[in-house]
């Protein structure tokens, strides 16, 4: 089967789960800037969450334009990927409600790490589909960008548990290494 309907139910997922984030958000009975103080932690993680999750979203189309048919393991690994991706309204909420409280934070990594490992699951399974010498494995080769991520997400996740800061440090460092596009996947294709 092609990639089209996975990709348009991945895409409505993941539009679902950033609305249902933003929805989260409260506004506050005050008109005075002063009222927004108290939601700066909530404003910050709905920042961060609504960066991981458009790093996702972006890799994720690349991932599928690299390649021009799945099958019922891509499918299963996808909904994996899903799965966690689904997590991140609600640990997004509790971190930011809980003002960056060590266990929220340490459970937000827990909820990025799952989701890097079921990235890389998926990532593999289309490789194995595909050949070893296909256009996406030419282009992902061995994704030290994407095994740092997951590393450094298990580094963060015990720091958390230590001092919050530390691993929410840890995970906005994630974030920017991925807020410049993955370009292999687009220069493997170009060529």
């Amino acid at each position: 089967m092609t990639t089209n309907r996975m990709e348009a139910f991945s895409d409505g997922v993941i539009a679902i789960i950033i609305t249902i984030m933003v929805l989260e958000l409260r506004v506050p009975h005050e008109a005075g800037l002063s009222a927004l103080r108290p939601l700066v932690p909530v404003l910050l993680s709905y920042v961060l969450s609504f960066i991981y999750l458009g790093i996702y979203w972006n890799n994720h189309h690349h991932l599928l334009h690299a390649v021009d048919h799945v099958d019922g393991r891509i499918l299963w690994a996808n909904l994996h990927l899903l799965f966690w991706l689904s997590l991140v309204p609600f640990v997004t909420a509790w971190m930011g409600e809980n003002h960056f409280a060590r266990v929220p934070v340490a459970i937000y990594g827990v909820v990025l790490l799952a989701a890097s490992i079921a990235y890389y699951i998926l990532t593999r399974a289309l490789i194995a589909l595909h050949g070893r010498t296909s256009t996406l494995a030419t282009a992902v080769g061995k994704d030290f960008k994407g095994q740092l991520s997951t590393a450094i997400y298990a580094v963060g996740i015990p720091l958390s548990l230590l001092r919050s800061w530390l691993g929410f440090s840890l995970y906005v460092l994630v974030a920017i290494m991925w807020l410049v596009p993955d370009r292999r996947i687009e220069r493997t294709l170009v060529e």
